[in-house]
């Protein structure tokens, strides 16, 4: 077993029973990587009423796709009508050659219009067939995109070199080429085997040729950013729950060092793929819940002291550059305010020293001067400098606040003095460190550490700049009186690897696969932040390691409209931090999968650096011309597809898919919680 193995006496429980996190050996905390391990035979699992047997790990790739639609509850396999299908098949191996088709008789473009011949018109539905076009020196592939009553038109996808398929057009057909429909062999090169291999998973069933199974390669697909794009209703969630499913029970080896997080806005997940331990104990499913009141899982917490500058910005929602100063100085001065000590308070009285020198210096009236040192004493003090430090002169002893009085002329006459007392608390050369992560806070220390950094940064000298300043304060204040305080209060020191570990180890102590965040609890702007957080540490951890790409996180995102968008991120910080992942993340082996019904309303950085599509039905105008500009190797073709698919159906093509392929999901089993309401039945109580 190589380095990289787990440790099985760093697995389980401690003597006290409570659950222990992998150790990765080169970063303490971090979970493990497993060698591949071969699909047992299954357990079966125990459920009241009646009996459930879960479904077996494919060893052997059977005729039919796993866990088939069922119609009365007993399991049988799709086999797809000719309307939706069409009645083609490729040609069988040893029968008769097909007829030609026709004969071209224009070609414009990557278009060829060809003349139907009379002995093809009993052939049944020839949309979307792939034909070849064969001159005797190429073999270009074609597929039928348009049929007329004695013409159809057909689309050049690509070439057949030897035994290989190339998709992209660098010739065309010439007009005596001979046009037949492909073969099944020749099918095979564009469209796959039809057998599950070790390195690839089942995806669906094609929706052209009856009951051709369609199958995709493992890494094709997820060491690429993905999206699944498609309007309410047309079977998003569905989709990726049974592509999950698959990954996970048709594969020949356990995929037991995934590393899989699912932000799901609506808590459909869960019902999904719970029953992974029953299917295989190597196999865990983890879910965390936003719902403080009536939780159904562990509450979803993250380490406040893991967060920099550009997390609490976006945490506060900051609206200026001009505001991260002030939350860089809270973020220094928690850790030292958090510690209460002999150091602790001497920088507290520089800074609020420092805040009074300001005010006696600011040439404002006396009456000003008061009120403002009145205030700032009243709200930040110690026990050494307050409105009842004393200052000792010969012969008598008074308050700092009776040495700011004005008299009837308006005078300070004790300014001097007072400057001079304060003066005593300020720290020459002071430098405070930067915070090294060691130490735990919450929010309400970080809104008291935010306070003194508002002071500090002369905030009071401007109106303009204590608007901006006030704005963070206020909204600290908020979330450190709201429910916002149960998500960021931790109750344990970690760093960045030993919270990822966390989030991977089950309470048994073994390794989770799927981690689901329901964040359906919280406001859209809340879940916004704390997915980006989320995502930005394990992005942060991934990029970090030594061996680049060792240990993959793929991290899925459920209305990715809501979360993945244009926003003033890159303004305020410099980036966005998906943007980033979509552009840097697949060489450390962190992979985006965007989920969502308005693909224009994405970031274009984020979906143009997706690889790999599966588009459902889409109605609005918009979004067709969005994804007809934003992704690679749409067509007008495709665009009307689109608008007319069942639900369950979609188009998939990218990088893992030579040409753009018609296919039909066969439903998840379970299925996610992503049914309608049922209005009647709520109605009239049946």
């Amino acid at each position: 077993m190589n380095n990289n193995t787990i440790n099985t006496n760093n697995v389980g429980v401690d003597a006290n029973g409570v659950a222990q996190p992998y150790v990765i050996n080169d970063i303490p905390e971090a979970n493990q990587v497993v060698e591949p391990v071969q699909a047992p035979a299954p357990e079966v699992v125990k459920a009241e009423p009646e009996p459930v047997v879960a479904p077996e790990p494919v060893r052997e790739i059977p005729n039919t796709m796993p866990n088939p639609v069922t119609i009365d509850d007993k399991p049988k396999v799709v086999a797809m009508s000719p309307e939706e299908l069409g009645n083609n098949q490729p040609q069988k191996a040893g029968q008769p050659e097909r007829p030609t088709i026709g004969k071209i008789i224009n070609i414009d473009g990557n278009m060829v219009k060809v003349k139907i011949s009379t002995d093809i018109l009993n052939a049944g539905n020839l949309m979307n067939i792939h034909t070849i076009f064969d001159d005797g020196k190429n073999k270009i592939v074609g597929e039928i995109v348009s049929v007329d009553v004695d013409t159809l038109k057909i689309g050049v996808v690509g070439e057949i070199v030897g035994d290989k398929f190339i998709p992209g057009v660098t010739i065309k057909p010439s007009f005596n080429s001979s046009i037949v429909i492909i073969s099944p062999e020749q099918l095979k090169l564009i469209l796959g085997d039809q057998e599950v291999s070790s390195d690839s998973i089942a995806l669906g069933i094609s929706s052209v040729y009856q009951g051709y199974k369609i199958n995709v390669d493992v890494n094709a697909f997820f060491s690429n950013h993905f999206a699944i794009l498609g309007n309410t209703g047309s079977g998003k969630s569905c989709t990726f729950s049974r592509i999950m499913q698959n990954v996970f029970t048709t594969s020949t080896y356990l995929p037991v060092n995934a590393n899989i997080f699912i932000f799901d806005a609506y808590g459909e997940y869960k019902n999904a793929f719970e029953f992974l331990h029953g299917f295989n104990s190597q196999l865990n499913f983890k879910s965390y819940t936003t719902n403080v009141l009536y939780p159904d899982s562990p509450i979803l917490k993250i380490p406040l002291w893991l967060l920099d500058i550009d997390d609490m910005a976006l945490l506060l929602g900051a609206t200026s550059p001009s505001q991260l100063p002030i939350i860089e100085k809270a973020l220094k001065l928690v850790p030292i305010l958090k510690a209460n000590n002999e150091e602790s308070v001497k920088i507290k009285n520089d800074i609020i020293a420092r805040a009074l020198l300001d005010i006696l210096k600011s040439g404002l009236d006396s009456v000003k001067i008061r009120d403002q040192i009145t205030a700032v004493l009243t709200t930040y003090n110690t026990e050494y400098l307050s409105l009842d430090t004393q200052i000792v002169q010969p012969g008598y002893v008074r308050t700092l606040k009776q040495c700011i009085f004005v008299d009837n002329q308006g005078k300070m006459q004790e300014m001097e003095l007072v400057v001079d007392k304060i003066s005593t608390f300020v720290i020459e050369d002071l430098e405070i460190p930067d915070p090294d992560g060691t130490t735990m806070y919450d929010l309400n220390d970080f809104k008291s550490a935010l306070e003194f950094s508002l002071i500090s940064e002369g905030v009071l000298k401007s109106d303009r700049v204590f608007d901006q300043a006030n704005v963070l304060a206020v909204r600290a204040q908020s979330l450190a009186n709201g429910k916002a305080n149960e998500y960021f209060s931790y109750d344990h020191m970690v760093t960045k690897a030993g919270y990822i570990s966390e989030l991977l180890t089950t309470r048994e102590g073994t390794k989770a696969q799927l981690i689901d965040f329901n964040i359906n609890y919280v406001d859209d702007r809340l879940a916004k932040v704390m997915t980006k957080i989320i995502s930005k540490i394990l992005f942060e951890f991934a990029a970090n390691r030594e061996q680049r790409g060792a240990y993959p996180f793929h991290i899925i995102i459920e209305e990715a409209q809501r979360y993945v968008e244009n926003d003033h991120d890159v303004e305020l910080i410099g980036y966005n931090i998906f943007d980033r992942i979509t552009k840097e993340g697949r060489k450390y082996g962190v992979i985006l999968g965007l989920i969502t019904q308005r693909p224009s309303e994405l970031s274009e950085t984020s979906i143009s650096q997706c690889s790999n599509f599966l588009i459902l039905r889409t109605l609005h105008p918009r979004d067709l011309q969005y994804i007809k500009e934003m992704v690679p190797n749409v067509s007008d073709e495709i665009l009307a597809v689109l608008k007319t698919l069942q639900p369950g159906c979609a188009i998939a093509f990218g990088s893992a898919f030579r040409v753009p392929v018609s296919l039909k999901m066969v439903k998840p089993d379970p299925e996610p919680y992503s049914n309608n309401s049922d209005i009647a039945k709520v109605w009239y109580a049946i």
